[in-house]
Parts: structure tokens; C-alpha cells; sequence
């Protein structure tokens, strides 16, 4: 008991600084409430920068990606509780990211800075819509599954994991991954755009782009043919018109018709 106590007890913790890290980050790519954000005046040379700024979006990229392979998994599981693993994975990409917040060296120079107030105020709503739709879509396809604390409360209680089953709410209906279209808004919506947040538009944007090749790969593997016809009937990343109707749904209508 004392084993599933602390193993809960980690999985509670590692979201916290998760949680606490996602909010630092809305200040830090927003340039607002935080000591030290990406836009903050250069300190050093632009090519010490440069080099600084893009280790540290490597390391979390090769962090981000390489821990949630099935392979990793089933490796890294010989070292920690399986009910654990995606804590782990959680809390390692917290540590990653508060690495680069504090390591972070701004390039300096501005790509556009829009000075008209109804426009910034555009800017800044979709920024905040952006960070919205990545929590609102996490909390759609099981929030507390994504982050661990599912896995550790089943752990604690005495229960078997289960995997979620292949679902499409809501957003889901409309685009396949609404969570990153959440990310690019964040990135990409500032009336500012300087030369490090383009970097770290750009670099972020294209490691997306792969991330989610890789993540698609893997859903087809686990979910087969239920994921394989959504990806081919629901677009990547501009959303459908129209909302997609899986095969049962649509074959009940017909019925029913």
C-alpha cells in the first residue's frame, strides 16, 4: 500500500509542476507576468544565441518525441512502475521546458510590431484562444489519462489500467488534431513578432508538422482501421465543414431513415 501511496503521490506532484509550467509558459511566449520571457532584450551575441536558443528546443524535441514511442515505453517500464510512465514522461517534458525558460537567450530585432489597439486586442484573443483550445482539448480526449493522474489514482485504488477507447468529440469531429491547431494559434498571434519568437515559431511549427506523422503512426497501430478511415475522412490541421460521422453512426441513421 505504501508503494501505491507514493507512486500517487509522484503522479500528483509531477502534474503539479506540469500545470505550473503551462502557466508559466502562457507568460513566456506572451511576454507578460514573468521575470523572463522569449522576447526580453538580448544579452549575448546573436550567434551564441542562436545556438543556446535552438539546443534547447532540440533537447525537448528529442525529449518530447523519443519518450512517448511504444519502444521507450517498454523499456523505460523495466526501470519505473508502468502505472507511473506517463508521470514520468509528464514531469521530464515540465523539466525540459523550465530548462529552456531559464536558459533561453532572446536574438533581439522585430519582424512586425502592430501598433493599431484593435488589432493588438485581436492578436492577444486569439493568442489566449490558442492556449484555450490546447486545454479544452486535452480535457476532451481525458485530461487526467493524458497527464498520469488516471494511471496512479487506478494504481492507488487497486485497479487495472484500461486503455481509452478511439473517440471523436466535439473539435475532434472537424479536425484531427485541434490541440496542436491550439499551439500554432499561441505561436504564431502576437502584435510583436521578433526575430527569436520566429525562430521559436518556425522551429516549434515544423517539429509539430513530424510529431505528428510519428503520433499517427502509432494510432493506426494501436486503434487499426477505426483511426486509419478517420485520418482519411477528417483534415490534419484546417478545420471541415462538415463534422465526421463514424461508420456506426452514420449506418444507424441510415436505419433510421
Amino acid at each position: 500500500m505504501l508503494k501505491r501511496i507514493a507512486v500517487f503521490a509522484y503522479g500528483v506532484a509531477s502534474y503539479a509542476v506540469f500545470f505550473a509550467t503551462f502557466l508559466y509558459a502562457v507568460g513566456f511566449i506572451g511576454g507578460f507576468a514573468v521575470p523572463k520571457s522569449m522576447d526580453s532584450p538580448a544579452e549575448t551575441s546573436l550567434l551564441h544565441a542562436l545556438v543556446v536558443d535552438l539546443l534547447l528546443l532540440g533537447a525537448f524535441a528529442i525529449q518530447h518525441s523519443v519518450m512517448a514511442r511504444p519502444w521507450f515505453k517498454r523499456m523505460w517500464t523495466k526501470l519505473v512502475p508502468e502505472p507511473a510512465e506517463r508521470s514520468t514522461y509528464v514531469l521530464f517534458s515540465s523539466l525540459a521546458l523550465i530548462l529552456m525558460f531559464v536558459c533561453w537567450e532572446p536574438l533581439g530585432g522585430v519582424v512586425w510590431n502592430i501598433g493599431n489597439q484593435t488589432a493588438q486586442i485581436v492578436m492577444y484573443t486569439v493568442f489566449g484562444l490558442g492556449f484555450g483550445l490546447v486545454l479544452i482539448s486535452t480535457f476532451l480526449i481525458n485530461h487526467f489519462d493524458l497527464f498520469g493522474l488516471r494511471q496512479v489514482w487506478l494504481y492507488l485504488v487497486g485497479k487495472s489500467y484500461t486503455h481509452l477507447a478511439f473517440r471523436t468529440p466535439l473539435f475532434y469531429r472537424y479536425v484531427r488534431h485541434p490541440l496542436y491547431v491550439g499551439w500554432f494559434l499561441a505561436f504564431w498571434f502576437t502584435p510583436r513578432m521578433t526575430v527569436t519568437h520566429l525562430l521559436f515559431a518556425i522551429m516549434c511549427s515544423a517539429y509539430m508538422l513530424l510529431a505528428i506523422r510519428w503520433e499517427e503512426k502509432d494510432l493506426i497501430t494501436f486503434h487499426g482501421e477505426k483511426y486509419a478511415r478517420y485520418r482519411d475522412s477528417v483534415p490534419m490541421l484546417v478545420p471541415s465543414a462538415t463534422p465526421y460521422e463514424a461508420p456506426s453512426r452514420r449506418y444507424a441513421a441510415d436505419n433510421v431513415a
